[in-house]
């Protein structure tokens, strides 16, 4: 078992890692415009949960996780030739719905009609 500060450096030494392989080495047109979100490993280095999304947004969520189930064994390959470890973690992935959750709600924000109260008014008339 490793340590949590060690599995988090783990972690994102995999997720930079994948991030370059989709920029250099991956062809599969499924994973086109896939990006990887956020990778973590538990402590016993079983597995490497991947989170990614896709700019096609969850219409494209099947496919690209099936590019990325397809290209597991090939990424696990790699990976462990680039991040010396002794055992390498079996790879998941996941769809990450951060994105859309966070553009919907940045969309309901700019939405709202937000009004400044008026100040008001000061009684100048001279009525006493």
């Amino acid at each position: 078992m490793v340590s949590t500060n060690r599995a988090k450096r783990i972690a994102d030494r995999i997720r930079e890692e994948l991030s370059e392989m989709m920029i250099f080495d991956i062809q599969d047109p499924r994973l086109t415009g896939a990006y990887i979100t956020d990778v973590s490993v538990d402590r016993e280095l079983a597995f490497a949960d991947i989170y990614v999304f896709s700019s096609g947004g969850s219409e494209s969520a099947d496919e690209v996780l099936t590019g990325f189930n397809r290209a597991s064994g090939f990424l696990r390959s790699e990976l462990a030739r680039r991040v010396d470890l002794r055992t390498f973690p079996k790879l998941r992935f996941h769809w990450d719905p951060t994105p859309e959750r966070a553009e919907k709600i940045e969309e309901l924000i700019d939405s709202l009609d937000i009004q400044e109260s008026p100040e008001p008014e000061d009684d100048q008339s001279g009525n006493e």
